[in-house]
């Protein structure tokens, strides 16, 4: 089972200290949600899980394994991850854009395996019938699909979303999130930034929360307090609870 260990991370954009002492833990079946204001960090902190930044101090291991030592194919086949923009190639249909998620296992040309594993992820989130469209003709929604369906064609352990529901309307952002949590149930370790703290205490068992680069609180639910997120967001809230989902209301 896979497990993620980050151990005294700091890193810095041309001497600005973007994050400093992160350290946590998350496994298979975790939905962790990274939160905190704009600036605070949480983006830069995926990228620095995903390799795409170099930390400057700290250690991440991902399976008892220093993300260092891993090579970019192998990190390829565990690691996916999302970002909150994404260009799209122009002229591509679903299909092929899904299929550059195969790209790690593909020498040559794809396989029938390859092809098949497509389909099914096309099937899967509901993009069968619009498997030959232009991806630029797409709604937000699809397209997020179709991109949560690239990143599946790696069939990765740990999965990375940046702000995986933002200018999604409520029915797309419910579709996302509840794909989300069945993927942490087939053991997928799923890790986003959000900013729909709402979102995050309903569907996300674990939270770390973050203020200027530093981890302001971690853990279960309990993080939720009407203390933490005034700390946090500079306001005060109510917290209810509603058919056992916490709600959390700006006074």
């Amino acid at each position: 089972m896979i497990q993620i260990k980050v151990k005294d991370l700091s890193f810095s954009y041309s001497g600005f200290r973007a994050l400093q002492d992160i350290s946590f833990e998350a496994g298979a079946g975790d939905m962790l949600a990274i939160i905190g204001q704009n600036g605070s960090g949480k983006s830069t902190l995926l990228k620095c899980i995903s390799r795409i930044l170099k930390i400057n101090t700290g250690h991440i291991e991902i399976g008892n394994i220093s993300l260092s030592a891993l090579s970019a194919s192998k990190l390829s086949r565990i690691v996916a991850y999302i970002p909150q923009s994404t260009d799209s190639i122009s002229g591509i249909n679903v299909f092929d854009t899904v299929l550059l998620g195969r790209k790690p296992y593909i020498h040559s040309r794809p396989a029938p395996e390859d092809m098949e594993l497509v389909s099914r992820l096309l099937t899967r989130l509901e993009l069968d019938e619009v498997a030959m469209r232009n991806l630029n003709t797409l709604s937000g929604g699809q397209q997020q699909r179709v991109f949560i369906a690239r990143a599946l064609a790696q069939q990765p352990s740990i999965l990375l979303l940046d702000e995986p529901i933002a200018n999604l309307d409520i029915n797309h952002q419910m579709k996302v999130m509840k794909l989300l949590r069945q993927l942490t149930q087939e053991g997928i370790l799923v890790i986003i930034t959000i900013h729909d703290i709402n979102m995050a205490a309903r569907f996300c068992n674990k939270a770390l929360m973050l203020k200027q680069g530093r981890i302001f609180a971690s853990g279960m639910q309990s993080v939720y307090t009407p203390e933490n997120i005034e700390n946090l967001y500079d306001i005060q809230v109510d917290i209810l609870r509603h058919n056992d989902c916490i709600c959390i209301i700006p006074q």
